[in-house]
């Protein structure tokens, strides 16, 4: 695996939003928070001309506790956000499932990764997976792409690499391709 970066596919809760406790959900676009980090580090794999995608399990809403249509406000927010900068996510994909529906779509499974990756015309060799938690890391391994885990000072089994934020996993990212070096983001403000 080599060469120039194409995509990267982020998780959303937990990456570039504050997650909830466990068993919770973002259940109102109020309740979005932007960690420290997300969206510079967003900005700068966009400004290096890498294409961008947002794989979420949202079991929320097979649940019922979040509607559907709150998901598409927090696409608009986020964005609103990013256009303020020059920048876009260029697809957003959800699992939708509960965890005994079987399906293929849910992390750690990789079926959401290769569909959009299929829709897009993407090459999973040249993509990298990007979340803070284990199944994230397995669907990136399990469709070919390298990962890197957001860890807040936890090991990182698995992952290709470690980062404490958004902003420092898209640094890593850029750094160990063969970017051109003026697509790089400076690394000397974080």
């Amino acid at each position: 695996m080599g060469g120039l970066i194409q995509a990267v596919f982020l998780d959303r809760d937990g990456t570039l939003n504050v997650k909830p406790a466990d068993h919770e959900y973002v259940t109102a676009v109020k309740d979005f928070k932007w960690l420290p980090g997300a969206v510079d580090g967003v900005v700068a794999l966009a400004r290096a001309g890498v294409r961008l995608a947002v794989v979420s399990n949202q079991r929320g809403v097979a649940r019922g506790l979040i509607d559907p249509a709150v998901l598409a406000g927090i696409e608009e927010l986020i964005q609103a956000e990013l256009a303020v900068h020059g920048c876009r996510i260029e697809a957003f994909s959800y699992c939708l499932h509960d965890l005994d529906d079987a399906c293929e779509c849910r992390k750690p499974r990789p079926g959401m990764l290769i569909r959009l990756a299929q829709e897009l015309g993407l090459d999973l060799t040249r993509t990298w997976m990007v979340g803070d938690s284990a199944t994230d890391v397995q669907a990136g391994r399990a469709a070919g792409c390298r990962t890197v885990q957001i860890t807040r000072g936890i090991p990182v089994p698995g992952a290709d690499a470690g980062a404490a934020s958004l902003s420092e996993a898209a640094a890593l990212i850029l750094q160990s391709s063969d970017q051109p070096a003026a697509a790089k983001p400076s690394t000397s403000a974080s």
